[in-house]
C-alpha cells in the first residue's frame, strides 16, 4: 500500500472522528477532547488515534473511560462516513507529545519574559 494514501486516510478519519466526538457523541464526558492524529498500519486494518484534553488528570482519565464507551459507536458512524472496503480496527492513545511540546512552549516563553524583564531592570 502507498503510504501517501495512508497518510490521506489518516487524515480523513481524524477529520470525521472529530466530527463524530464533537456533534454526535453524547457522552458529557468527551466534551473537550482533540484529535491530534491518526496512525495507521501498513495494511490499513488498525487505526490509532492520538487525543489530547484541556484539563487535569481527572479530565484525562474522564475522557479516556468515554472513549472507550463509544468506540463501537464512532467506528460505527465511521463506516457510515469513510468509504473504503474495511474500516480499520480503531484504538485510542492519549497524546503525550502534544502535552510534552505545551509544556516546552509554556517554559520558552517564561524564559523570554524573565530575559525581557532582566534587560528592562
Amino acid at each position: 500500500m502507498s503510504s501517501r494514501r495512508a497518510l490521506r486516510l489518516g487524515d480523513l478519519i481524524r477529520e470525521e472522528v472529530s466530527k463524530i466526538i464533537l456533534y454526535e457523541a453524547k457522552d458529557p464526558r468527551l466534551g473537550l477532547i482533540t484529535v491530534t492524529r491518526v496512525k495507521l498500519s501498513d495494511d490499513l486494518k488498525k487505526a490509532k488515534i492520538y487525543w489530547t484534553v484541556w484539563g487535569d488528570e481527572r479530565s484525562k482519565e474522564e475522557c479516556s473511560q468515554g472513549l472507550k464507551s463509544a468506540k463501537g459507536f464512532i467506528k460505527r458512524e465511521l463506516g457510515k462516513r469513510v468509504r473504503v472496503k474495511v474500516i480499520p480496527d480503531i484504538d485510542f492513545a492519549f497524546d503525550e507529545g502534544f502535552e510534552y511540546e505545551q509544556r516546552i512552549s509554556s517554559l520558552i516563553k517564561k524564559i523570554k519574559e524573565e530575559e525581557g524583564n532582566e534587560g528592562s531592570g
